[in-house]
C-alpha cells in the first residue's frame, strides 16, 4: 500500500485518481475547541483500491485497512428501538477477517452514518479481491 500520509496529502491538496473514493467534512469549531482539536485539519476517510485510511484528529492514530492483507469481509448491522419511539437506530460496521486469521471491525470514526462510505469501502474491496483473482 502506498504510504497512508502522501495518500491523506493528496486527497487534502487534490485532484486524486478516478478510483479514489474522498470523505471529508468540516470540524464544528465548538466541538474542536472543547476537544482542542480546532487547528487540526479536517476529519478526511480516503478509499483506494488498496485500501482505506481515515485521519479523525491529531490525538488519534491513523485507521488503516490494507486489502492485501484480508481474507474476506462481511457487513453486519443491528437495529435498536425504543418504546418511546416508532424510530429504529441502525448501526452498520464490516468484519474484517485477516489472513492470519484475526478479526477486527471496521466503522468509520468520523463517517460512521455515512452509507455511502461503507458502500464505497465495499465496493473498493470487492474490486481488489477480483483484480486479485481471489473471487
Amino acid at each position: 500500500m502506498t504510504d497512508p500520509r502522501t495518500i491523506l496529502t493528496q486527497a487534502r491538496q487534490g485532484p486524486v485518481p478516478a478510483n479514489w473514493r474522498v470523505f471529508t467534512k468540516k470540524r464544528g469549531k465548538v466541538s474542536g475547541f472543547l476537544r482542542g482539536t480546532s487547528e487540526d485539519p479536517n476529519p478526511l476517510l480516503v478509499i483506494t483500491p488498496e485500501g482505506a485510511i481515515e485521519y479523525k484528529d491529531e490525538r488519534k492514530p491513523l485507521t488503516i485497512v490494507n486489502f492485501y492483507e484480508l481474507a474476506d469481509i462481511t457487513l453486519k448491522a443491528t437495529a435498536s428501538t425504543s418504546s418511546s419511539s416508532s424510530f429504529a437506530t441502525l448501526s452498520v460496521w464490516v468484519d474484517l477477517s485477516y489472513s492470519d486469521g484475526t478479526k477486527a471491525k471496521w466503522r468509520s470514526t468520523s463517517f460512521a452514518d455515512n452509507q455511502q462510505a461503507i458502500q464505497a469501502f465495499i465496493e473498493a474491496y470487492g474490486a481488489h479481491k477480483a483484480l486479485q483473482g481471489r473471487y
